[in-house]
């Protein structure tokens, strides 16, 4: 499905990064793993150590990769927080600099190589709960509504040229830190992240060349 071609994938010392970068290596992408963690390895391709909050930093990596096909936009985080009114600006910043800040630095960079070859396909990560405010998440969901209008919002303006602009929406997704921070929740009816990853492939595949600035919600049994 990915065959021949090379995928960048962002947060990929992560649980979800780590399952796209695998899914596509096994697809048949040349696959550039980014992450912010120092000294990380993967027996799946050369791994970057990069900020990605850091506009400087970010274009040289990808000046270094060289030209690509197609950027998983991996890279996140989340955390609850107190009510509304109670948010300090620290925390409404951290969830903007690691949700949308690192997206809008990696599109800065990706976006016009992509155009300029006149193909490619980038897939950012937004989330199931972000299409309404939840009580006590409210800066987490603000960040990810944001990401989700900038994926609809860069669809319009690249598709014509080529590049397949999307995002996926998972509910809760089965990782180690979810399962500890709900111990009794039904983790079985949660997104295995290897299953979300083949959603991110295959919008990254030529078999979406047809999709733009879709949302998909990819929801499992939550």
């Amino acid at each position: 499905m990915l065959d021949g071609k090379k995928v960048l994938v962002t947060g990929a010392a992560g649980v979800l990064g780590a399952a796209v970068a695998s899914t596509a290596h096994s697809y048949g992408a040349t696959v550039e793993l980014i992450d912010v963690v120092e000294g990380f390895t993967s027996d799946l391709g050369r791994c970057h150590t990069c900020d990605l909050t850091d506009a400087v930093a970010v274009q040289a990596c990808l000046d270094g990769i060289g030209a690509f096909d197609g950027v998983a936009n991996i890279a996140g985080g989340f955390d609850m927080g107190p009510s509304v009114h109670e948010t300090h600006d620290a925390q409404w910043d951290a969830m903007f600099a690691i949700n949308v800040t690192t997206l809008r630095r990696m599109l800065t960079a990706a976006v016009p190589v992509l155009v300029g070859q006149g193909r490619g396909a980038i897939v950012n990560v937004g989330a199931l709960g972000a299409l309404h405010g939840i009580g006590q998440m409210g800066a987490y969901t603000a960040a990810k509504s944001t990401v989700m209008r900038l994926t609809e919002a860069l669809s319009d303006e690249v598709r014509a040229s080529g590049v397949n602009v999307n995002a996926v929406l998972p509910s809760l997704i089965d990782t180690p830190r979810n399962r500890a921070d709900m111990p009794v929740a039904d983790h079985g009816a949660w997104v295995r992240p290897e299953a979300l990853a083949e959603v991110v492939c295959f919008l990254l595949s030529d078999r979406a060349s047809a999709v733009h600035g879709a949302l998909v919600p990819v929801r499992g049994l939550v």
